[in-house]
């Protein structure tokens, strides 16, 4: 039993993603971003406890990432979708096919080729090349919670066509990127060497404080940033 025990946890990620898909479809955008949340929990636990029990394998591998093919690939598509249609029509959840809300689904096109990427990747094993999906999915998640909780701020600065189609080209552009991302796995419990996970997460924290509705966004951006500053930083030093 306890061998199954993981992949038991990812196919919790792929039904939270499934029922997300279908709250998002009729609007119900609370109860979807809970099953985000869920998911992402889930997507966690199951490499977690996969290793606590010593029982990773091949098959472990694949389920995980058809799950996050669904949580962390459609549904942010399904999400980019809505916003884009709500864009174009004062506001409002779309109820309907909007044609010219559908390159959101390039989220999705560009999440499968990073999974896939990801898979026969080996350079991948403790750091990520390109923008993990979940970040993706959270930062798309910071920009629901600011259409639900701040219309007026959304619909002045957040639901513009132009902007929202600028930010679908960058995270489908950042998930197939060859910039190496930190990950936030702890080999031990100590300052040396992972310096750059502490202090990102004391940054997020303040982040989380000083503007919570924002925050997953603007700590996704945080992210992208340090990884960056952090490759190029080691490049001259290599230089």
């Amino acid at each position: 039993m306890l061998r199954h025990l993981p992949n038991s946890i990812t196919l919790v990620n792929l039904v939270s993603g499934s029922l997300a898909v279908v709250l998002l479809l009729y609007g119900r955008l609370d109860a979807a971003l809970g099953l985000v949340l869920l998911a992402a929990v889930a997507d966690f636990l199951d490499g977690l406890v996969a290793r606590a029990l010593h029982v990773s394998s091949p098959l472990g591998k694949e389920l995980d990432s058809l799950a996050d093919m669904v949580s962390f690939g459609l549904v942010p598509g399904i999400m980019l979708y809505g916003l884009l249609s709500a864009a174009w029509h004062d506001g409002a959840w779309p109820t309907g096919l909007d044609w010219r809300a559908l390159p959101a689904f390039l989220i999705p096109a560009f999440a499968a080729l990073r999974l896939a990427k990801f898979n026969i990747d080996t350079r991948q094993s403790e750091t990520f090349i390109g923008l993990a999906t979940p970040a993706c999915t959270l930062f798309v998640l910071g920009l629901i919670l600011l259409y639900q909780r701040e219309p007026d701020w959304a619909q002045r600065w957040l639901l513009h066509p132009g902007g929202l189609y600028a930010i679908i080209v960058g995270l489908a552009a950042l998930m197939v990127a060859e910039i190496p991302m930190f990950s936030f796995k702890f080999k031990a419990w100590r300052w040396a060497g992972n310096e750059i996970k502490i202090i990102f997460a004391a940054l997020a924290l303040i982040l989380v404080a000083i503007r919570p509705l924002a925050a997953p966004s603007l700590v996704v951006l945080l992210y992208i940033g340090v990884s960056i500053g952090n490759h190029l930083l080691n490049r001259n030093r290599q230089v």
